[in-house]
């Protein structure tokens, strides 16, 4: 989608401000010797950013409005390297605020419903975000945080609790723990909204089915606001992102030049109106593709598909590239293992070995599966794994974000 002339407007704005400000992107800005750009063509000779840049700029190098206007900080939930200090204006809360609740109501949650609120709270964007907005919207709110799963349950019955909001690894964890107890028909839910990983169409049925609700993807980084910047609707056909607020692009990761709509790429975004730390062309590392065409919802908004992973997910094994998402669609094509895997690669007697766990039910042939799941591997992807069945219960379940991918070699 090419950029439009209010967008180019606003970026201008955002360029000004960030020059003005000698903030970290704004001295690169100033040092290529960009003023404004007037053309969609001008737009992509704009340089990107990473999140080198980001935390380069740590402490605060990234805050481009005056200090007095800052009125909070985030930063990314990464573990390793520097973290990225995100500050916000009370405008950029607002902002953030308005497209989560355009999200809630997308997924057709009302200030009637009770949402129970699991990601956790604190520097993370995840607990505050999804509080923000549901309190924009109107709606009740339950802010558990993550953990303590006896409490959420109990909440979840006494509250009779109509959203829940979590990673798809905390929604599989409570759907096990809610049947493990027979509490199914005490429990009120109605619609999930669930973010911050990625997961397969096994674990979504899993987790719709095991707790009869509609579940909706929810998009976001904290680099750009967090959680809410995009949603999918009733028809599923990808999510609808808010372009009054943001630009996004899809480049090819390799060359860095705009794949046209339809293709796999890389997801790079601009933010429009963030006055607290603007970033423009950064470079999230997502891949997914812009959905083009009109979605049957009839809403303007135009529509990203699903994240496929990312970018630095790739495997390098035996000389074969190999994307986690692979691995999980021939996963997916036996109706007899559970939604959950792992993935654990490591080098013996030099060469390069994967193992691949999976779950499934006592009254299954483990060796015969083991070997019928390596076979279809090999043949899509080209060598041979080692299969591991176990019984289902396993493999770890996690309150955040589950780890299915382990690489060893680099311990």
């Amino acid at each position: 989608m090419q950029i439009t002339e209010k967008q180019l407007a606003q970026v201008n704005d955002r360029i000004r401000a960030l020059v003005a400000s000698g903030s970290f992107y704004g001295k690169k800005l100033e040092e290529a010797g960009i003023e404004s750009v007037s053309t969609p063509e001008e737009f992509l000779k704009l340089p990107f950013s990473e999140k080198k840049d980001l935390r380069d700029a740590y402490p605060l190098g990234l805050m481009t409005a005056p200090e007095e206007e800052i009125v909070r900080i985030h930063s990314s939930s990464g573990t390793t390297g520097t973290p990225v200090i995100i500050p916000y204006t009370a405008k950029d809360v607002e902002d953030w605020a308005i497209m989560f609740a355009r999200c809630y109501e997308t997924a057709g949650i009302t200030n009637r419903d009770r949402i129970q609120i699991t990601p956790g709270y604190g520097l993370w964007t995840a607990g505050i975000g999804f509080q923000n907005g549901a309190e924009k919207l109107g709606a009740m709110v339950i802010p558990m945080g993550p953990g303590n799963t006896d409490k959420q349950l109990e909440m979840m019955q006494s509250l009779e609790s109509t959203v829940l909001c979590s990673t798809s690894s905390y929604a599989l964890l409570l759907t096990e723990e809610i049947e493990k107890r027979g509490i199914r028909d005490k429990i009120h839910l109605k619609k999930g909204v669930i973010g911050s990983e990625r997961w397969s169409d096994k674990m979504r049925q899993r987790i719709s089915e095991g707790l009869g609700i509609e579940l909706y993807d929810i998009y976001g980084l904290t680099e750009i606001y967090g959680p809410g910047i995009g949603i999918n609707c009733e028809h599923n056909t990808g999510m609808h992102y808010w372009d009054d607020y943001l630009y996004l692009e899809i480049i090819d990761p390799q060359t860095g030049q705009p794949v046209p709509d339809g293709e796999m790429g890389e997801i790079v975004i601009t933010t429009l109106v963030k006055e607290g730390a603007p970033l423009i062309r950064y470079r999230t590392h997502d891949l997914s593709r812009i959905i083009p065409g009109t979605c049957p919802c009839g809403r303007s908004y135009p529509r990203l598909d699903v994240i496929m992973g990312r970018t630095d997910d790739m495997m390098k094994i035996k000389g074969v590239n190999v994307f986690p998402s692979q691995i999980e669609e021939i996963l997916g094509t036996f109706p007899e293992i559970s939604s959950e895997y792992q993935i654990r690669i490591s080098h013996l007697d030099g060469k390069d070995t994967m193992r691949i766990y999976v779950e499934t039910t006592g009254d299954v042939d483990f060796n015969g599966l083991a070997l019928r799941i390596a076979e279809r591997v090999k043949s899509r992807i080209g060598f041979t794994p080692i299969v591991k069945v176990v019984e289902v219960g396993v493999l770890p379940r996690s309150m955040k974000k589950t780890a299915r991918v382990i690489d060893e070699r680099f311990d």
